[in-house]
């Protein structure tokens, strides 16, 4: 199941997107830090000084191995970070040797990262060209039953200046009991209705039943779960060893809920392939098109659906 975390700059997203990556301990997992600021790998316990290999600096060589022998696309230079696959491109398992050769391996889980800003593109690029190299290879990828592709993104409704917040069976808002946080979750949920976007709220930093109550009020059924501060989270973060079992009873039950509800929903690559199809057409009409010098809805294979084998 692929499963992204969202929310409210500050809002703890990459924390429980950490925690709830340690939990899947004993299953196969990837997990993609695709937010600008580049704290997944620290929040699993990853020190400073470990060299990580960002995609966003790989796009052509990612290309070139995802285009296979598709005979629709000519070549990797023709590829945008919308194209979809059709027969003859490669498609991804979670045993492929290209998450080794780009990842790295933190606390049982595949750690992927886009990168951060270099200097090359302060003032000139968009970090969306970054994050571009996540939606390339999940619109690529196959995962199967008990594996799981774990994505911590972008804050607030940003994540929809692409289509990367259509490539998951769930998503999780991460939400506050605050009136901020709450209308980050309004605006996501609006947006993501006309998707067919399947999401649940955790409510985060719920102190006592005061905030559980207004949380109750402001996104009904949608919250799952709630998660309270934790001083095994916070000596965490100042870079003391943290294990689940120093978490407290409810918070570890706060993952479980959150896996339950990942589990539960069905997979739909019909779905799935059709809107990879839809934002690749309004990506190519919008400006691909002219950056490629060609027309893009050729690269679309109308008989091909992403699914198992």
């Amino acid at each position: 199941m692929k499963i992204a975390f969202v929310g409210k700059g500050g809002s703890g997203k990459t924390t429980l997107s950490a925690l709830f990556v340690r939990s899947l301990a004993g299953h196969p997992v990837l997990a993609f830090d695709a937010d600008i600021n580049q704290h997944l790998g620290a929040a699993l316990g990853l020190a400073p000084d470990v060299p990580l290999t960002p995609l966003g600096a790989h796009l052509p060589e990612l290309k070139e191995y995802l285009r296979g022998d598709n005979p629709r696309i000519a070549s990797a230079g023709s590829m945008v970070k919308t194209t979809p696959p059709g027969r003859g491109s490669r498609v991804l398992g979670l045993g492929d040797p290209l998450w080794a050769r780009y990842g790295h391996p933190v606390d049982g889980a595949r750690l992927l990262v886009t990168g951060p800003f270099s200097e090359e593109d302060l003032g000139v690029a968009c970090y969306h060209s970054k994050v571009g190299a996540v939606e390339l290879l999940l619109n690529h990828l196959v995962d199967d039953v008990g594996e799981y592709v774990v994505v911590d993104m972008t804050a607030g409704a940003d994540a929809f200046a692409s289509g990367l917040f259509t490539r998951f069976d769930r998503t999780v808002l991460v939400v506050e009991p605050t009136s901020k946080s709450v209308g980050v979750y309004r605006q996501y949920r609006e947006y993501a209705a006309s998707q067919d976007v399947r999401i649940s709220v955790v409510g985060n930093k719920v102190l006592d039943d005061v905030d559980r109550r207004f949380l109750e009020e402001q996104v009904g059924d949608d919250l799952l779960a709630c998660v309270g501060y934790s001083a095994a989270v916070r000596a965490a973060e100042r870079g003391a060893p943290l294990a689940l079992s120093d978490l407290g009873a409810s918070d570890r039950a706060a993952l479980a809920a959150i896996r339950d509800a990942v589990d539960a929903t069905p997979r739909d690559w019909p779905r799935y392939t059709r809107q990879a199809v839809e934002f690749h057409l309004r990506n190519a009409e919008a400006w691909g098109n002219r950056a490629v010098g060609t027309d893009l809805a050729a690269q679309i294979d109308p008989d091909f659906v992403l699914q198992p084998r």
